[in-house]
């Protein structure tokens, strides 16, 4: 057997092994194993052993713990009116006043929309401010329109080519990041495309076993953005009864399941 690949996940050493037959991942601690994973192929041994660790770790909960989570702070669900003001309501007038002021099929194709852009960039706190700040210069300078018209190509399904003419334009602004490209997709489209802030989706996926707990990287490569949109539809299987509307709930699910901090008062139904 030949080691191939090295790690640790807290205080567990991990080593990835190549034998006669295939990769086998194993997980050390004390000069002990405490596990291991056998796959195919070296990626799949690495990532089984990962995910195994994580739902054997203190944070794993599950989609059913996720939902129970969500409930605590939310007993009504998706209806609950301070769900409604705190979650969802400042989104949709955001949404709204995008669609009023630049209508998707228009940005794809039009000019002249880059104020308009801005201000729904400003209009909530899903970004940093000096990710807002960076996207004046962009917006207001002469590569804005096509900026606008990437994202709203993104939005209508072209998916890879329209995130890399994102990335392209965002590079020179050190701003090509995956709040910055998922926003405005996610206010014209949300039962579309959802709106992805890092950490707190990392620690989602990783207390529900998600792949994208290992697939993420912040470099824009469209394969992350496939794994969330995959994680989204099991969040919305698990939720179904509560009946999410589009991805400003199921979105708002990784966030108050991550943010929600104990010690904070429970909401009221």
């Amino acid at each position: 057997m030949k080691t191939i690949r090295e790690g640790t996940v807290g205080k567990a050493k991990l080593r990835l092994v190549q034998t006669e037959s295939g990769f086998i991942a194993i997980a050390i601690e004390g000069g002990k194993t405490l596990l291991q994973k056998e796959g195919s192929s070296a990626d799949e041994a690495w990532s089984a052993l990962q995910m195994a660790l994580t739902r054997d770790g203190p944070n794993w909960f599950g989609y059913a713990g996720a939902r129970a989570r969500f409930l605590h702070w939310f007993a009504s669900g998706f209806a609950s009116p301070a769900y409604l003001a705190d979650e969802r309501t400042y989104k949709l007038k955001a949404k709204e006043e995008l669609e009023k002021t630049t209508p998707l099929e228009k940005a794809a194709t039009g000019s002249g929309h880059g104020e308009a852009v801005l201000r729904a960039y400003r209009a909530t706190n899903l970004l940093y401010p000096i990710e807002k700040t960076r996207m004046q210069g962009l917006l207001r300078g002469s590569d804005g329109d096509d900026f606008v018209r990437a994202a709203a190509r993104f939005a209508l399904g072209e998916g890879k080519p329209a995130l890399k003419a994102m990335e392209t334009l965002l590079r020179p602004h050190d701003n090509a990041k995956w709040t910055v490209v998922t926003y405005l997709p996610y206010l014209w489209q949300p039962a579309e495309h959802i709106f992805l802030k890092p950490e707190v989706t990392k620690d989602f996926a990783s207390r529900v076993g998600h792949s994208l707990a290992q697939s993420y990287t912040a470099d824009l490569d469209y394969a992350v953005y496939e794994d969330l949109l995959d994680m989204a539809g099991a969040i919305r299987q698990s939720v179904l009864d509560l009946q999410p509307r589009d991805m400003i709930d199921i979105q708002s699910v990784i966030w108050v399941v991550g943010d929600y901090r104990d010690g904070r008062e429970v909401t009221q139904p």
